[in-house]
């Protein structure tokens, strides 16, 4: 179930125990890591990071009203998600993560295209998390973003 809180602090709140703590510090990591230009906020019902209107007016083509979505974390039902556009958008930096991840943990990745699952709280490679949400600017980004656009 999506939730429907209106602000970050609300969302995490509204976690049960035993996910709030594993939540608060993704966001702390994201919020550190992240490169500057990136906006904090609500989007799809999760925590989502995004490329703001001043920067990217266009916003996003599905839903222009919406800021251009680039990372959200989520507490689903039975896992915990992190969306990452980027790992979606460029397969170099897909197959980094993929190669790096069994050196931080040991069990199997579950991954989708732009989701990473986390069935146990405790199996989140926090310190990898930081280094792939370092490596893509809001310019790379967007320019990744309108390639592959029109693309399609």
């Amino acid at each position: 179930m999506q939730s429907t809180a209106l602000s970050p602090k609300k969302y995490l709140d509204e976690l049960p125990a035993e996910r709030r703590e594993a939540m608060q510090k993704l966001r702390s990591i994201i919020n550190a890591n992240l490169p500057q230009g990136y906006k904090e906020g609500m989007g799809y019902g999760m925590l989502g990071w995004s490329v703001p209107h001043e920067t990217y007016p266009a916003g996003y083509h599905c839903t222009p009203e919406q800021p251009l979505p680039f990372l959200g974390i989520a507490s689903q039902k039975n896992f915990i998600a992190l969306y990452h556009m980027g790992i979606y958008a460029d397969k170099k930096l897909h197959d980094w993560f993929v190669a790096e991840y069994p050196n931080h943990v040991k069990t199997k990745l579950d991954m989708g295209k732009s989701c990473i699952r986390f069935k146990k709280p405790e199996n989140i490679p926090f310190e990898l998390i930081a280094q792939l949400v370092s490596k893509m600017t809001v310019q790379q980004w967007v320019e990744l973003y309108e390639s592959n656009l029109k693309r399609h």
